[in-house]
């Protein structure tokens, strides 16, 4: 019996339709900061428990079923809409919500990297905690696994070289800064962040000089400082991070501002030179690593460098 051509090409056509799905369905290795996990396709339902994800995906345009409750920092303020589900604070994940989203994957990380072995027992979970001692090529190769994840390679490669770029344009100041101390404000005491605290990178990668080597970084408030500490230190460059306008304190406005205003720190070359940079509280506390907190930040410091002489050299 002959076969017509015309239903043997539909025939083909629908075979094709119908195993499409399977061929994509390609299983996806991630290596990640517990270990590694195989997923059997993309996943669908998406729960987020680490903040600098959410900003890695919100990046990549990747939708997700479920985020942390409570405020979160006001680029990402939609995510508070009823339609997300809130699967419990960064510290203490909401099992039962989590449950009950039927996750496809969970991603955890910093913060909330300690629930990773509560966390993997309901559902495929990886931990993007970034590398304190890698911190910017940690940060990126997160950004990547991301995009591989959820085929959104291409984007992801062109957001670090967005930020490559930034990057390079900021080390060309950094060099002729001087001497520079990162400072966090907290309650009205002063600390000071070294060269592994979150914004460490600062001095480690970006190359700004620090006034001093030896700063311990286990503390969330810093290395507890004296205003006379950056008298005698006398730095070139201050940064500084509000604590306290990052985890939404009452009356935080300008809180930093009003810490550093004194005797004491008027004495310094930074003060004098209008060097203190007051860097956006919830980029550089609440999300750090993610890309368009790490994006702010490197944007608001280079701005500030060639606002100054340090530019028009």
């Amino acid at each position: 019996m002959k076969k017509h051509p015309f239903l043997f090409a539909c025939a083909l056509a629908g075979l094709a339709l119908f195993l499409a799905p399977f061929a994509q369905a390609q299983p996806i290795r991630i290596t990640h900061a517990k270990g590694e996990l195989v997923l059997p396709a993309v996943p669908k339902r998406v729960l987020v428990l680490d903040v600098p994800s959410l900003d890695n995906l919100d990046a990549l345009g990747v939708e997700v079923a479920g985020v942390p409750d409570g405020n979160l920092v006001p680029y990402l303020a939609k995510y508070q809409a009823a339609k997300y589900a809130k699967i419990g604070s960064l510290f203490e994940p909401n099992y039962e919500a989590i449950n009950a989203a039927r996750p496809d994957l969970i991603i955890i990380g910093g913060r909330s990297s300690s629930k990773y072995k509560e966390v993997a027992a309901i559902a495929p979970t990886i931990d993007l905690s970034v590398d304190a001692d890698n911190y910017i090529e940690s940060a990126k190769a997160n950004l990547a696994t991301l995009g591989r994840i959820f085929g959104k390679e291409r984007r992801a490669a062109e957001l670090n070289t967005a930020l490559d770029a930034r990057l390079a344009a900021l080390k060309g100041l950094a060099a002729g800064a001087g001497r520079t101390v990162i400072v966090t404000t907290n309650a009205g005491r002063i600390g000071a962040y070294g060269p592994r605290s979150r914004l460490g990178w600062l001095h480690s990668t970006v190359g700004f000089n620090t006034v001093m080597d030896n700063i311990d970084d286990r503390f969330h408030g810093g290395d507890i400082i004296s205003f006379e500490f950056l008298m005698e230190k006398n730095p070139d460059w201050i940064f500084v991070i509000s604590r306290d306008a990052a985890i939404g304190q009452r009356n935080a406005e300008n809180a930093a501002e009003k810490v550093l205003d004194n005797e004491l720190t008027h004495q310094t070359t930074a003060w004098k030179k209008q060097q203190i940079v007051y860097l956006d509280p919830p980029s550089a506390y609440i999300v750090g690593s993610g890309y368009q907190a790490l994006s702010n930040l490197l944007g608001q410091v280079h701005d500030a460098l060639v606002a100054s002489k340090v530019g028009k050299k």
